[in-house]
């Protein structure tokens, strides 16, 4: 078995909120319409099943870590690029040769208190963490173990 990895995913609270996902049957989702590069490379290489992510809500007041969820399906075709009603669609991506690609998260924790963007900029240990760098927009980042643990323990998380 290949070891874990952690993610952080970010969705406006207005489009797709963590509540959102714990509604879901089976707390579960395709994480669809990522149209970065870098960042569908992340899913498509690196987010592996059991996987777990930490749930960022942007462009939101305030910004925050609102809870955990759980890779629970690796990499696939992004099946809304090909759909030209849904506002994601791209022409150019191709079934037999498709450009984005999706993963499912599973809601598994959510956190008692949102750990704000303002805190963790505060926090020991995340200095160096993509969410807190200058410029950094990517909708899906890796973090590292301590870094997952630091976040999650300042949330307080209880079971969904």
């Amino acid at each position: 078995m290949s070891e874990r990895h952690y993610w952080l995913v970010k969705s406006e609270p207005g489009s797709f909120s963590f509540d959102d996902l714990v509604g879901c049957p089976a707390k579960t989702t395709s994480w669809d319409g990522v149209r970065n590069y870098q960042a569908r490379n992340l899913m498509r290489d690196g987010m592996k099943h059991g996987d777990l992510v930490l749930f960022y809500h942007s462009n939101a007041e305030p910004t925050a870590v609102v809870g955990v969820a759980r890779v629970v399906r690796e990499a696939y075709p992004d099946s809304t690029a090909f759909d030209p009603r849904d506002p994601h669609h791209d022409p150019k991506s191709k079934r037999e040769a498709p450009t984005w690609m999706m993963v499912d998260l599973q809601a598994v924790e959510r956190f008692t208190r949102p750990v704000t963007l303002a805190e963790l900029r505060d926090v020991r240990g995340l200095h160096a963490m993509a969410l807190l760098q200058k410029g950094s927009r990517l909708s899906v980042q890796s973090v590292t173990p301590r870094q997952f643990e630091i976040v999650r323990k300042l949330g307080a998380p209880t079971a969904v």
